[in-house]
């Protein structure tokens, strides 16, 4: 099946077609880092890291760039706040999202720009945009002339009358119109800034992706992508800025994320139901965190609340124990060749697992996918004998799903499984010699590593909590 995608500029699925056959170049607003990431940053940051794993699964090389806004109003009123300079108040909140992401399965971006380190090419975009007659200078601030740009709300499908009747905006009588928005802002005393053709100043926020999307991915490119939060204005201001500066089309696909809501209210700092990602991988487990954001499509809101992720820490434990009991089963097993009828089924599994996320990266759909692998497994293992080889390649099945959707714990560290295996089996014969406190010793160390011992028709097995 051909890769559909949902594009927001044509509001309908459209087949996939990179620019340049088998590369994708795919830019996402990443956080202005004042602050620890909550769990509505992280279902876009989950979503396109699917994205990116997918298309690298069905053969493209992806170039993924995520960017770090590390200067702007929030930025200097939380460096005063922490009595820190804006620079060092950045490092420490990319230290934290690097680390929270982490915690979430999330892989680092192909590159991590940050608006500090592209301030030339943010001027040279701007002063070409003011020499074409689409920018304007005003008090040492820069503008964008929104009605020179005849395709202005063509991605939010409004026009400029909608937008200036259904919008509220502050009257600001330094703009020739009160769409107009802007590019370059003068510095007020002992602020953070950097010298311009206008004075002193900073990057308004639209123009930071626009210049660094043309730095690092090039004029056009394959897929542009946030929360539906940013579709207007934010993408809406990249798209005038950018396609009047090169006259090409920004993006060919324009992705976004539907809201998380927490216990069926929008998350808002007014209703104070903000919860930090540190936060919560410290209640629950990460991948079931993630699963729970990948339960629903992108495309749908998704609703936070006690009972939900408890569903999908139930839900991904199902899946951790079928792995768990073949792999206790992969060193017992007999001798021979993969089980054929196994070996049909897995294809046919996976099939459909990259059937649904070349469905517009259908990830319910995927899941279910992979639980009817497990069903396979678990069918499979009522057997009394099983061979090696058709286990490994049940695991093998888990493993291209996982390598998409990022579910499976990752390494343990503590105990290696040889040593587990090799504590288990002392404490065997310490309770067949009767050395109650020695096994009782080594159940204890076990414990505190997390090891749960369980008794199966197939013998003692165990598994990481």
């Amino acid at each position: 099946m051909t890769l559909k995608v949902y594009n927001t500029l044509t509001r309908q699925e459209e087949v996939f077609e990179p620019l340049v056959p088998g590369k994708v170049s795919m830019y996402v607003c990443g956080p202005t880092v004042y602050n620890y990431i909550h769990i509505g940053n992280a279902r876009p940051a989950i979503f396109f890291d699917v994205v990116r794993r997918h298309m690298r699964a069905i053969g493209y090389d992806v170039k993924y760039v995520v960017n770090f806004t590390d200067v702007d109003d929030k930025m200097i009123r939380k460096a005063e706040e922490m009595k820190l300079t804006v620079p060092e108040l950045a490092e420490m909140f990319i230290a934290a999202y690097r680390e929270d992401t982490a915690a979430l399965n999330i892989e680092p971006a192909t590159i991590n720009p940050r608006v500090t380190e592209n301030i030339p090419e943010i001027i040279a975009f701007i002063d070409g945009l003011v020499k074409d007659g689409y920018a304007y200078e005003s008090g040492g601030d820069v503008y964008y002339r929104t009605t020179k740009f005849d395709e202005y709300g063509k991605l939010s499908h409004q026009n400029m009358a909608e937008l200036q009747h259904g919008i509220r905006i502050e009257v600001d009588a330094r703009k020739e119109h009160p769409q107009d928005f802007v590019l370059w802002k003068a510095a007020k005393p002992g602020e953070i800034s950097w010298a311009s053709p206008w004075g002193e100043g900073r990057p308004g926020w639209h123009i930071e992706c626009s210049a660094m999307v043309r730095k690092y991915l090039g004029e056009s490119i394959d897929i542009h992508g946030g929360g539906q939060d940013l579709a207007f204005p934010h993408h809406e201001c990249e798209i005038a800025q950018t396609e009047a500066l090169t006259g090409k089309p920004m993006a060919r696909y324009w992705l976004h994320n539907a809201f998380l809501n927490i216990d069926n209210e929008k998350m808002s700092k007014s209703l104070g139901n903000g919860i930090l990602v540190r936060d919560i991988v410290k209640l629950v487990k990460p991948q079931a965190f993630r699963f729970f954001m990948l339960s629903a499509h992108y495309r749908n809101p998704l609703n936070y609340s006690d009972e939900s992720i408890q569903a999908a820490t139930n839900s991904l434990e199902r899946i951790h124990n079928c792995i768990a009991n073949l792999k206790h089963r992969q060193g017992a097993s007999s001798q021979g060749g993969v089980d054929e009828a196994v070996a049909a089924r897995i294809e046919e599994i996976h099939q459909t697992f990259v059937d649904k996320m070349n469905d517009d990266f259908n990830t319910p759909d995927a899941i279910t996918a992979m639980f009817e692998l497990v069903s396979e497994a678990n069918l499979y293992l009522q057997q009394e004998r099983v061979t090696t080889a058709t286990v490994e390649a049940l695991l093998a099945g888990f493993a291209r799903m996982d390598a998409v959707l990022g579910l499976l714990p990752a390494a343990e560290e503590g105990l290696l499984d040889e040593e587990v295996e090799r504590l288990i089996a002392e404490r065997v014969e310490a309770r067949k010699a009767k050395n109650w406190a020695r096994a009782d010793e080594i159940r204890d160390e076990l414990t505190k590593q997390g090891i749960l011992l369980e008794d199966t028709p197939q013998g003692l097995r165990w598994r990481r909590k």
